[in-house]
């Protein structure tokens, strides 16, 4: 696994932890923020073939 690859899917897995933990802490704006954000890296995966389970990384 290269580098760009490695460092995707590390930012998807914080990014899904902080998304949940807005969630559970009602934080509905951050939430929002980090669902783009996630939204945003799952794109960039995509774009590039990175493979990303279907329960996320």
């Amino acid at each position: 696994m290269d580098a760009f690859t490695a460092g995707l899917l590390q930012r998807i897995r914080t990014t899904e932890s902080d998304l949940t933990r807005a969630r559970e802490t009602g934080d509905d704006f951050l939430a929002d923020v980090e669902q783009g954000e996630l939204d945003d890296l799952h794109r960039l995966a995509a774009e590039h073939g990175v493979k990303i389970g279907s329960s996320g990384v």
